[in-house]
């Protein structure tokens, strides 16, 4: 091979060498791409994750102010957040501590709280078993509504309504002598509960910076006038919210008030018993006895004890007639 031709070979081999430095120079800037890219990626899924754990926690933390079925609703897209109102039939509720102004002059403020959460806390588990939504808290007042965001109907809404109402009288009545060794009250509290059924105007109220997702009306308005026309411990029910569900509950003879905000007399019910309840029930009262019987659970020994006991009473010698 002469000189030429070996210069020819050199030039060659150093193109070759360039060729492959530059294509390793290629893959190393690639290689340091990728793994940059690489890098970016894996800090965004960090920062993405870190973001949705941080609204998953605020989502959580903002649910304790919302009612399960409205934050359901906005977190899932179904509702808006603007300021939007719907006419929707509902059943409303209202409720009260009786004598709370009183009682709050005799508890300390630390005191006062721990019973007001008791008690709203039990009443909210009910509410909520029964599929109500919790409209807002006023000190020792409660307004709950049925038929809005879901409904199942007027006539379920408001079956539902009494129910959990029913509940709710009787957990007061499980909880008698627990105020007193608790919280040191001389009675035992006792709540008014006020019902009615029609059309109100629900969503969202307020200004643009601060809403409020609540119902207004006229329908509103009477149940919070039946429930402070209530007796303690019972259930005022309005003749429109009856007429929907007397073919599932028992109710007193019909009363007439004049309340304030309406121009005619009122008529209301006192709700006394959910008849599903009551078939399975026998009572037997008089002026020395009270027997009550559940038919359902009652055992077949329960029943023998029963006929022992008064077959013992038959023998009993009365002298006063």
């Amino acid at each position: 091979m002469n000189e030429a031709e070996k210069d020819l070979e050199i030039k060659s081999l150093k193109k070759e060498i360039s060729k492959l430095r530059l294509e390793a120079n290629m893959r190393k800037s690639l290689s340091n791409q990728l793994s940059l890219q690489k890098k970016v990626a894996d800090e965004s899924k960090a920062e993405a994750l870190a973001k949705s754990e941080q609204l998953e926690l605020i989502s959580s933390q903002l649910s304790k102010y919302l009612s399960p079925q409205i934050h359901e609703q906005i977190f899932s897209g179904k509702q808006s957040v603007g300021l939007k109102s719907y006419r929707k039939k509902l059943t409303v509720f209202f409720s009260d501590i009786v004598g709370f102004t009183n009682m709050s002059d005799e508890l300390e403020s630390e005191e006062l709280t721990s019973l007001l959460n008791f008690y709203l806390n039990e009443m909210s588990k009910i509410a909520l078993k029964f599929g109500g939504t919790i409209d807002k808290y006023m000190g020792d007042g409660i307004m709950i509504f049925f038929g809005d965001p879901e409904s199942l109907g007027p006539e379920q809404d408001a079956t539902k309504c009494l129910e959990m109402a029913l509940e709710m009288q009787s957990r007061m009545n499980n909880l008698t002598d627990y105020w007193g060794k608790t919280f040191g009250l001389k009675e035992d509290l006792k709540i008014r509960i006020g019902i009615n059924t029609g059309i109100c105007t629900v969503g969202n109220f307020g200004s643009e910076d601060r809403l409020d997702y609540t119902a207004m009306g006229a329908t509103v308005n009477l149940a919070s006038r039946l429930e402070m026309l209530s007796k303690p411990g019972r259930i005022n029910v309005s003749e429109e919210t009856k007429l929907l569900v007397e073919t599932y509950f028992k109710f007193g003879e019909p009363k007439e008030a004049q309340v304030k905000g309406f121009l005619r007399k009122i008529k209301f019910f006192e709700l006394e018993q959910n008849k599903k309840e009551m078939e399975g029930i026998f009572r037997l009262e008089g002026t020395g006895y009270k027997l009550k019987v559940d038919k359902d659970s009652v055992t077949e020994d329960e029943l023998k004890t029963l006929q022992v006991r008064l077959a013992e009473l038959s023998r009993i010698k009365f002298t006063k007639s």
